[in-house]
């Protein structure tokens, strides 16, 4: 290689030496001016020290474990039914003279809803009553013969034939009275037919037959059908393993049962159980209960499907926490207990009973223990958490 190649190239080789020098000391000098601004600030470097993600705070909502009496419910699906549905038909023929009822008219016991035509009922009470007043006048003239007859007997004037005769003359029309009597009765009956009234409390519904019509005792529709709205009954089913608590509580008296909405939330009535039916559902495994309500305003409608439920019992002194409180992993349940260093630890927990949002502990926690509500996802143990405001639990509806 030539010298002046050779000079070349040394030249160029310090070049790059020079720059690379130069770029590692800029570098050095702007680290060393960062450090020296964090240690007069007091920040710990990046990756080191308690902002790591180890020493994070969890966020969570907590409870207090605390001691209440809860009530035992069971809860099942039910149909309102009316304790007397009547289909209102005649009990005569005749012309359907009068309609005296409005549909969906609110109606008492004995108040008139229709009339049948009733002058062919008048005409027949008129007649009995007429035989009657016959009859009778003829049996009181034959029991003054009679006597005159057995007079006579005793002086042996007439022979004991005619007596005899004139007896059963009088027996005779003692019967005809009777059944002159039955007639006028049973006369009075059909008078009274025709007249429709009503035979319970309760609410009409739509009209079925009009008014001038011909209507028959055998008329398969009938003119109205009442409704009985209050009282009325809840029928609902709860599963076959209830059975015993329920039969306890009904040895103590009539249980309280409560009829909501189909939501659930919207409370229609108040009642109490009033039988167990006789038999358990063999294909489904649950038992049929039935209790009654006073229902005024008629919030429960004939037919309709609500939740009943059905208080068996009193816990007294239960210890209880929000049923959120309850998690359940690989060994069973467990709760997160929060120390007064704000730091959590699983506990495992004996959950006896969960009514509503609450759930009665038999082991694992003591009265006045803090335990996490919410956010025990992102919680391990030892994890240091920021609690927000206990929340008492929820009594259970």
């Amino acid at each position: 290689m030539k010298l002046t190649q050779r000079i070349v190239f040394l030249v160029v080789g310090l070049a790059i030496l020079g720059g690379t020098y130069a770029f590692l000391a800029r570098r050095s000098a702007h680290a060393d001016t960062h450090a020296t601004a964090a240690a007069t600030s007091g920040a710990a470097p990046a990756g080191s020290g308690s902002g790591g993600p180890a020493d994070r705070v969890v966020p969570v909502s907590t409870a207090t474990v605390a001691k209440h009496d809860v009530p035992i419910m069971r809860e099942g699906l039910g149909t309102v039914t009316s304790l007397a549905t009547v289909t209102m038909k005649t009990l005569v023929d005749g012309r359907l003279e009068k309609v005296l009822f409005q549909e969906g008219q609110s109606v008492k016991k004995g108040d008139l809803l229709a009339v049948v035509d009733p002058r062919p009922f008048r005409i027949q009470l008129d007649t009995a009553q007429a035989a009657l007043a016959r009859d009778d006048a003829n049996l009181k003239n034959n029991q003054l013969n009679l006597t005159r007859y057995e007079d006579l007997r005793k002086q042996n004037l007439i022979p004991q034939q005619q007596v005899d005769d004139q007896r059963a003359a009088v027996a005779q029309l003692e019967a005809s009275t009777r059944a002159d009597h039955a007639q006028i009765d049973s006369a009075k009956l059909m008078l009274d037919y025709a007249n429709i009234r009503a035979p319970v409390d309760g609410v009409t519904g739509v009209r079925l037959v009009d008014q001038g019509n011909i209507v028959h005792p055998s008329d398969a529709n009938g003119i109205v059908i009442v409704t009985q709205l209050d009282p009325i009954a809840v029928v609902f089913t709860l599963p076959q393993d209830d059975l015993d608590q329920v039969q306890a509580a009904l040895k103590q008296g009539k249980p309280a049962v409560e009829a909501y909405a189909r939501d659930g939330v919207q409370k229609l009535g108040q009642g109490e159980l009033q039988l167990i039916d006789n038999q358990v559902n063999a294909q489904t495994a649950t038992i049929r209960l039935k209790a009654t309500f006073q229902n005024p305003d008629h919030a429960l409608w004939p037919n309709g499907f609500v939740k009943a439920r059905l208080h068996v019992k009193t816990v007294k002194d239960a210890l209880v926490v929000p049923a959120s409180v309850v998690q359940r992993g690989p060994n069973g349940t467990f709760a997160y207990v929060m120390s007064p260093e704000k730091t959590v630890q699983p506990k495992p927990v004996e959950v006896v009973s969960v009514q509503g949002d609450t759930a009665i502990i038999g082991k694992g926690l003591t009265e006045g223990e803090v335990v996490v509500t919410d956010g025990q996802n992102q919680l391990k143990p030892g994890s240091k958490v920021s609690p927000r405001a206990p929340a008492a639990p929820k009594a259970s509806r």
